[in-house]
């Protein structure tokens, strides 16, 4: 049993490497190295027009929005409260969210205009 195994054996790493000197490497192409940056180029303009560009706007409109905050106007915050703003001082508003109910907020977490 162990004189199979061994011829088995035997014949088994003739056969890998018989195959190891007869592989060839595969020709280089002249010029692939910019053909393999062209993918890489379009995937990042992708990302620029539909993720990074849109996302500058929203952040451009909301400090718009926040730096044309005043008194009166009716917000609602990150956490979803609604109020009036009563006071607005140094990156702080103080909003009324029920009859003589008010709290400090820090701009910032306005996250909109109220209808």
């Amino acid at each position: 049993m162990l004189k199979n195994f061994t011829k088995l054996a035997a014949l088994t790493l003739s056969i890998a490497l018989a195959g190891i000197g007869t592989a060839h490497a595969a020709p280089a192409t002249t010029g692939g190295a910019l053909a393999s940056f062209v993918p890489l180029i379009l995937i990042m303009v992708i990302f620029y027009f539909l993720l990074i560009r849109p996302q500058q706007k929203r952040m451009k409109d909301h400090q718009n929005m926040i730096a044309s905050l005043k008194k009166g106007d009716k917000i609602i915050t990150g956490g979803g409260i609604y109020g009036t703003i009563t006071d607005v001082k140094d990156g702080f508003v103080r909003v009324e969210i029920a009859d003589g109910v008010r709290i400090k907020v820090k701009q910032d977490t306005i996250s909109g205009l109220a209808d």
